[in-house]
């Protein structure tokens, strides 16, 4: 009897991880004089509580875990200025959220830009074109959850900035297809430890 009590009492209490209704809200454009965007958020709540808040689908990665973009409130008041705070909406990065345990933190993917970089998943793996920290590079990136250092992380060759649609996957074998400019194509075969080209033209240089 001693031992089913240690037992039970040393069994972890399952969470109750959900999303609320979907809110409206309104993010300042990242260009000047442009009209602010509206997004479709809503809140994540473990235990009942508000943890987050969250734009777009979540991307289910195991059968107890997913991924979902972070929304965040910053306050936009001056110091000069008195009064209520100013408080802005800002889509930040990308969160991983444990259902069993509750747990909620966030991933790091580097060269991240929240207002340029749009990420497809597949699995464990995180597709999608970065901003170098000076604004002046960009990347074709490959991030695997659990692995500090990218798996891809290649130059987009252009002298202007360029636009980045979500990178396409392709299941067997497992391929990512950038196209950074519209113009161009490449694909990246990949494996749990490494990326490989795999075609369409040649790929940039680091």
């Amino acid at each position: 009897m001693i031992l089913f009590c240690a037992v039970a009492l040393a069994a972890p209490k399952p969470h109750a991880v959900a999303f609320g209704k979907w809110i409206t809200a309104k993010w300042p454009a990242p260009n000047e004089g442009s009209q602010p965007q509206e997004l479709k958020i809503r809140p994540l709540y473990i235990d009942g509580h508000t943890k987050e808040f969250t734009l777009g689908s979540a991307h289910p990665v195991t059968d107890r875990a997913f991924v979902v973009r972070r929304m965040f409130r910053v306050n936009d008041s001056l110091p000069q200025e008195t009064g209520a705070a100013r408080w802005q909406w800002q889509p930040g990065g990308w969160l991983l959220v444990d259902q069993v345990n509750g747990k909620v933190q966030l991933i790091n993917l580097p060269e991240f830009e929240p207002s340029y970089s749009t990420v497809n998943w597949f699995r464990d793996y995180a597709a999608y074109c970065g901003i170098s920290d000076d604004g002046k590079k960009a990347y074709a990136l490959i991030v695997q959850l659990g692995r500090r250092k990218p798996l891809l992380k290649k130059l987009v060759v252009g002298t202007e900035m360029p636009a980045c649609a979500a990178p396409l996957w392709q299941r067997d074998p497992v391929r990512a297809t950038f196209e950074p400019n519209g113009d161009h194509r490449f694909t990246f075969s990949v494996t749990s430890r490494a990326v490989d080209f795999a075609g369409d033209e040649a790929p940039p240089e680091q």
